[in-house]
């Protein structure tokens, strides 16, 4: 379908290439209170009042757990190759510890043979913010304890799932755990502590290889890797003490995760400017950047937004936002990160597991959803990505945020980031034209095949303008 590269012609895709949508289950499940599902953060900190717009809940959310095989069928009319999806923590361990909750896995289970019935190969995200509230009453993620918890409910996971599960995702962007839970406070658990959110992040990078390993101990073939929210970060001005101020908002924004996770080491910049007393220099003990460095098969990258930093270390906006005021709209973004990886850290593979925006979705009176500006977006940085690997960036595949319309936390219902319309107060769900788009691009990328006796790079199908 369109997606305009200039004088070069149709974009042309691996024939495997992994095209896919993702969501996360707090936001999309619903059944808040069923078959032995406990509380999680994000259940107590949406019911306190002015929390989340207009007092919304996840409670229902778009009623997945109950409406799995429509969506399942949606994406297989869509024809996805790859869905990304989180595990709800609580519907495993209703209490964060002990025994899994059979009822929990037998849904995931449900779903995952559903995938594979369709054609669809699932990745699964192991924690998507929802940690059981059990566990945030003894001080959740700035207990050392927590990243073990995290472990063993990992460990019952994959052995009850593991063998169906081709690619795991350990945590989900711990940075917006950190900076939108503990420093800005404005989702869960509500915190403003920044020495507290820092010890957080040492923390859930311990669980993150802690994962690892314990999905090693099984024996499984499946891959293995984190999700990152990875944000290229420019100086605002040309002068020294921009450029400086943008190599340590880097520090905090990318490396802290990277570093650690690739190299076996936190930056010392980042640390420096943390300071000896830090709750997170304080709380690392020997032998724990080995287990965060535990070798990984696949880097899962986000890409939503840049950051342009000031010679006094603020931000300022350069290019046109989304209805979410955070994201500038800058494709060129999502090539300079995905190279910068590839360039800093080597040619370990990567997958996109979100890019996308919220755009103002209305259904027409013919009963469609216009939403011209997401699939521009998505164009755009489709064609980002494709430059990126034709550069050397070993990328496996494209997941958009959403599949569906969904809870999107402190902003409630009012954003809506999916292919697919979610009528709530009906749960009918309504194909957006961006949804019809992508279905043919992939459909395009399936059925253009290079000539009989001319194959395209690594056995390649094209994408056409």
């Amino acid at each position: 379908m369109s997606i305009p590269t200039g004088p070069a012609g149709p974009l042309r895709f691996p024939d495997n290439f992994g095209w896919g949508a993702a969501t996360s289950a707090y936001q999309i499940e619903g059944a808040a209170k069923e078959d032995g599902r406990g509380e999680s953060v994000w259940d107590t900190f949406s019911r306190v009042p002015g929390r989340t717009r207009n007092g919304d809940t996840g409670d229902v959310a778009a009623d997945h757990y109950h409406r799995y095989a429509e969506d399942l069928d949606l994406m297989r009319d869509l024809g996805l190759r790859s869905y990304r999806f989180s595990i709800s923590w609580p519907r495993i361990q209703p209490d964060g510890t002990g025994a899994p909750n059979q009822r929990g896995l037998d849904f995931y289970r449900r779903l995952i043979d559903g995938l594979h019935d369709r054609g669809i190969s699932p990745m699964a995200t192991l924690f998507h913010w929802d940690l059981p509230q059990a566990l945030q009453d003894a001080e959740g993620w700035e207990s050392r304890d927590t990243a073990y918890r995290f472990a063993d409910y990992a460990d019952a996971v994959f052995r009850a799932l593991g063998d169906r599960v081709p690619a795991w995702l350990t945590i989900n962007e711990p940075k917006t755990v950190v900076q939108n839970g503990y420093l800005i406070g404005h989702h869960a658990p509500g915190r403003q502590d920044p020495d507290a959110a820092y010890l957080v992040a040492h923390h859930l990078q311990l669980a993150h290889g802690l994962a690892v390993d314990a999905l090693r101990a099984t024996g499984s073939d499946s891959r293995i890797g984190p999700a990152l929210n990875l944000h290229p970060c420019y100086p605002a001005e040309d002068s020294p003490q921009a450029a400086a101020a943008a190599r340590l908002y880097d520090g905090y924004e990318n490396r802290l995760y990277l570093d650690s996770l690739l190299k076996g080491s936190y930056p010392a910049d980042v640390l420096a400017d943390l300071g000896p007393r830090s709750r997170m220099v304080q709380g690392i003990r020997d032998g724990d950047l080995a287990i965060i460095s535990a070798p990984i098969d696949l880097l899962a990258v986000q890409y939503y937004t840049p950051i342009y930093v000031t010679a006094d270390g603020g931000t300022e906006h350069r290019w046109a936002t989304s209805e979410a005021e955070w994201q500038q709209i800058y494709p060129e973004g999502m090539y300079d990160i995905l190279t910068r990886v590839t360039r800093d850290y080597g040619p370990i593979p990567l997958t996109i597991t979100e890019n996308g925006l919220p755009t103002p979705d209305t259904m027409g009176p013919d009963g469609t959803v216009d939403d011209a500006g997401r699939i521009a977006f998505l164009r755009d940085h489709l064609a980002a990505a494709h430059r990126a690997m034709a550069a050397g960036v070993p990328l496996e595949s494209f997941h958009v945020w959403s599949l569906l319309d969904n809870f999107e936390w402190a902003e409630g219902y009012d954003q809506r980031w999916g292919l697919v319309y979610v009528d709530y107060p009906s749960q009918r769900r309504v194909l957006k034209k961006s949804a019809t788009w992508y279905r043919s691009v992939i459909a395009d990328a399936a059925s253009e095949r290079p000539p009989p006796g001319q194959p395209g790079p690594d056995g390649s199908a094209s994408v056409s303008r």
